[in-house]
């Protein structure tokens, strides 16, 4: 077992291949730092000439590791993000050396990309945590292991460092089914699920839209499993059928897909109130609510959706973390408009 390999072991670590080793050098290197690099980025320093053997650069992942050679790997300065930092106000959680916890608000997007190239919460990272990024993938970068749609709210977890980047990535990919992964969001919802509590297990895929997402009749092709467990907390304009105008139903994840809350509550015909995309043909149900709900919703400008905990393994201490965000201010005056029916 080797020491975590950071930039401040001064960037040098020095390992002796064991009797027993063999194969290629890039899968013994990434076996013998136990995951801090993948394959892929052990390969790629391999290739930019930053490790030798017995004292030699070696540019070639697939050369041979024979028992007894001095593996030396520099690892180079971290590159400047191609991202720029913003000075973007932030509120944070929690932050130390590995990871920062953050609340993120409803409108901002998480990673730059088309049409939104600045003004992202990568952007944002970058600025605030500075020189205590070490480098994701040899890049002096924030690691994003999951993401929030640009208009839900709430806690988010970010890596700083390869090592931190690696463990909570695979937390995430195992969707908390051997591990402390937990993921729970609140979501106000048209109407009222006929079950109380259900699974909703229905994969996903892309729809028309390639930005859209829909229910498949099967996995395959692009379609992947899709699983979210909810339960109704509150009930807003009952009538006397055990019908009602709109609900507070608590999802959580068993998967982890694209716009899956908002695809799935709108597959069971419970679109959350204010979503454009999978709820648009549901705003007429405001005109049946009395003022002054029917205004607030009309002016909810983003689905009604909140990550409001995340539970996750610290990478470095083991320590189980919980972090909870309160709801937000424009989701609070809509239920509080919602109880007053």
């Amino acid at each position: 077992m080797t020491e975590p390999f950071t930039q401040a072991d001064d960037a040098r670590k020095e390992l002796i291949a064991a009797d027993h080793a063999e194969g290629r050098l890039d899968v013994w290197l990434a076996a013998e730092l136990e995951g801090e690099f993948s394959r892929n980025r052990v390969k790629a320093l391999i290739e930019q000439g930053a490790v030798e053997v017995n004292g030699a650069t070696i540019t070639e992942p697939k050369r041979k590791i024979r028992p007894g050679d001095t593996v030396t790997i520099v690892l180079p300065e971290p590159e400047d993000p191609e991202p720029q930092g913003e000075d973007i106000p932030l509120e944070v959680l929690y932050e130390d050396d590995d990871l920062i916890v953050i609340s993120k608000p409803a409108g901002l997007v998480v990673h730059p990309g088309a049409g939104n190239w600045t003004g992202t919460l990568v952007n944002a990272l970058i600025h605030h945590c500075g020189d205590s990024l070490s480098g994701i993938g040899g890049v002096r970068r924030p690691g994003i292991v999951h993401r929030l749609d640009k208009e839900t709210s709430g806690v988010m977890v970010v890596a700083k460092n390869d090592l931190a980047h690696r463990h909570l990535a695979d937390q995430f990919a195992d969707h908390g089914r051997t591990g402390p992964l937990e993921r729970a969001y609140q979501a106000v919802v048209w109407g009222r699920p006929r079950n109380l509590h259900g699974t909703i297990d229905a994969p996903l895929g892309r729809a028309h839209d390639r930005t859209r997402r829909a229910v498949k009749r099967h996995e395959g092709g692009d379609a992947r499993e899709a699983i979210t467990h909810y339960e109704v907390m509150e009930r807003y304009g009952e009538n006397p059928d055990a019908t009602c105008l709109a609900s507070l139903v608590e999802c959580r994840l068993e998967t982890g897909r694209t716009h899956q809350i908002r695809v799935h509550m709108a597959h069971i015909g419970h679109p959350l109130i204010g979503d454009p995309e999978y709820g648009g043909s549901y705003r007429t149900k405001a005109n049946r609510l009395p003022e002054p709900a029917r205004t607030i919703v009309n002016t909810l400008h983003r689905q009604a959706l909140h990550a409001y905990l995340l539970a996750f393994e610290h990478p470095a201490t083991g320590e189980v973390m919980h972090f909870e965000a309160p709801i937000p201010e424009d989701m609070e005056t809509i239920l509080e408009a919602l109880r007053s029916l």
